[in-house]
């Protein structure tokens, strides 16, 4: 048998997420599926992908926020590194945009985490098949929010800055000049109709654009 293929019928699921506590009642309900076998688990984005490349799984569970690399961007890597491993992502935060750059990234499953352990297998098995699953309420929030007018490098520029980093440090770390990086923040502010680029991209993350 080839590494990461079904055991007996069994799902292989690895499951990330920084909460420990959430994370451990997570592995020791879905372990209680006799279909659904936890082959790993993961507290930061980094260590997510890792665990994947190692033990192949079918599934991966996906917390949205996680240091090193949030769900989508380890999403986004599994998929070119360890394409037979389906991914979903697991929030109790999440914003219209997250939903879109998930779907972007290829994740078939966005579940809240009010989700009870038997809803989330089911939605796992489901995307285990090839199904997807996107949350009903989410889903319309996306449609109404509508899409991110900021470019990929307003929405880059916005989000070192609303981490407070100065012009003079943003433009050093993305090897621009000072004046470029307010030309791209004064662009992203007015777009939105924002006050400042503080207030700007404070609007932007309450929309998941960041």
């Amino acid at each position: 048998m080839e590494r990461g293929e079904p055991r007996d019928g069994t799902i292989r699921v690895l499951l990330a997420d920084d909460e420990h506590l959430i994370r451990g009642a997570l592995a020791a309900l879905l372990a209680l599926e006799e279909d659904l076998t936890i082959v790993a688990e993961a507290a930061s984005g980094p260590e997510a992908v890792a665990m994947a490349r190692a033990q192949d799984p079918d599934v991966a569970v996906l917390d949205l926020q996680m240091p090193g690399a949030d769900g989508v961007q380890v999403a986004t890597q599994l998929r070119d590194e360890v394409p037979g491993c389906r991914t979903m992502i697991v929030t109790s935060h999440a914003r219209p945009g997250h939903l879109k750059r998930a779907l972007a990234a290829g994740v078939r499953g966005f579940v809240p985490k009010t989700a009870s352990a038997q809803q989330l297998a089911e939605i796992i098995r489901g995307v285990h098949d090839g199904n997807r699953y996107v949350d009903p309420e989410l889903a319309a929030d996306a449609i109404s929010t509508g899409d991110s007018p900021l470019t990929a490098r307003e929405a880059e520029l916005l989000g070192l800055a609303a981490n407070g980093a100065p012009v003079a440090e943003i433009a050093e770390r993305v090897s621009l000049t000072p004046g470029t990086v307010r030309n791209y923040l004064s662009a992203a502010t007015a777009k939105l109709g924002a006050e400042n680029r503080h207030a700007a991209a404070r609007m932007a993350r309450e929309r998941g654009w960041l």
